[in-house]
């Protein structure tokens, strides 16, 4: 296989393990993340660009002066965070901070990375089903559910803003994951979720662009 991805959040979890398996297809894999991992680290052949935060402006204009001479084929926007919080025990600030890097921050990496992508990339957004409104059976999560919301508002307005220039954008959950980020309490691993995101993103193009999709291949509800 040939190609540039760019990933990022690709020191660990699903953007590691989505690393990994298309280093191991043979893509050229620009892996983006605040600090690297040994794991990272020991991913052959994988270009790494630590010391990115996405929502730092002075980072973001490293990581575009960085890929300035790259054609990206596929940017994977995965870098997010969780934090809980429910009537009676808000924590404002982390709600603050996960609009951030949930909602603001893939949209700056794409604005960003907006000249190296070309007719044909894809744009993939990793966001959850918890941002969906009509799939809100339990309510609590308020800044996670609110940030994941954002960000596929932001993807639908992104896929209609790039269909003229030939550039798909996809939204996708990856389902309940075990990660670091939930204590490894998922129902699936990361490696089995970034199988299913590969074949999602292999499947995305100019006709289903702005689609909301489980890891699964189901469609899901807004």
């Amino acid at each position: 296989m040939t190609g540039n991805i760019v990933i990022t959040g690709a020191n660990r979890g699903i953007g590691l393990a989505m690393t990994q398996q298309y280093a191991a297809q043979g893509y050229t894999v620009y892996a983006v993340c605040r600090t690297a991992s040994s794991e990272l680290n020991a991913i052959s052949g994988v270009n790494i660009i630590d010391g990115v935060d996405v929502v730092q402006d002075q980072d973001l204009q490293r990581l575009q002066t960085l890929l300035a001479d790259i054609e990206i084929n596929i940017l994977i926007n995965n870098a997010g965070i969780l934090s809980g919080d429910s009537l009676g025990n808000m924590d404002f600030s982390g709600i603050e901070r996960q609009l951030q890097v949930n909602a603001i921050g893939p949209l700056k990496v794409t604005d960003a990375l907006l000249s190296r992508l070309t007719k044909g990339s894809k744009v993939a957004l990793i966001t959850s089903r918890m941002g969906s409104m009509s799939d809100n059976g339990s309510g609590g999560y308020y800044g996670y559910r609110m940030s994941k919301a954002a960000l596929n508002a932001a993807g639908v307005s992104l896929a209609q803003d790039l269909k003229s220039h030939g550039i798909a954008v996809g939204l996708f959950h990856p389902g309940f994951v075990q990660t670091e980020m939930v204590n490894h309490s998922g129902d699936i691993s990361a490696t089995e979720a970034a199988s299913r995101l590969l074949q999602r993103i292999d499947e995305l193009n100019i006709n289903n662009t702005g689609s909301f999709r489980h890891s699964n291949g189901e469609d899901l509800p807004w």
